[in-house]
């Protein structure tokens, strides 16, 4: 039931923002209860506590903005040549990988045969 008061309350934070009322515990414990929606009761206490110390609208505006780091990067070799030379056998066992069609004369019979 947890989840169900964390969405709750973040719909009435939101209500609360977009019609530019305070956003307190009281009423966002008023909008959930008026929605019908039964939740704990620590719920709106602690997403006012968020509510405080945050900015609500720059929160809802950055929606998947991501926030982790990016991909890792490989260390590459010192010497200049180093990074050409590591690259042509990577496109080499690309090359080996592709399967190659086999024709009838290769399975050793033929159509005729």
């Amino acid at each position: 039931m947890s989840t169900v008061g964390e969405l709750a309350c973040s719909y009435a934070i939101m209500i609360l923002e977009d019609e530019g009322i305070a956003i307190t515990a009281d009423k966002i414990a008023t909008l959930v209860k008026s929605a019908g929606v039964e939740i704990e009761s620590y719920w709106p206490m602690l997403f006012a506590k968020m509510a405080e110390k945050r900015n609500v609208t720059d929160l809802i505006m950055n929606v998947g903005a991501g926030g982790g780091g990016g991909a890792p990067v490989a260390a590459t070799p010192l010497s200049g040549g180093g990074a050409a030379a590591s690259a042509a056998p990577a496109a080499e066992e690309k090359k080996k990988e592709e399967p190659t069609e086999e024709s009838d004369g290769d399975l050793g019979f033929g159509l005729f045969d």
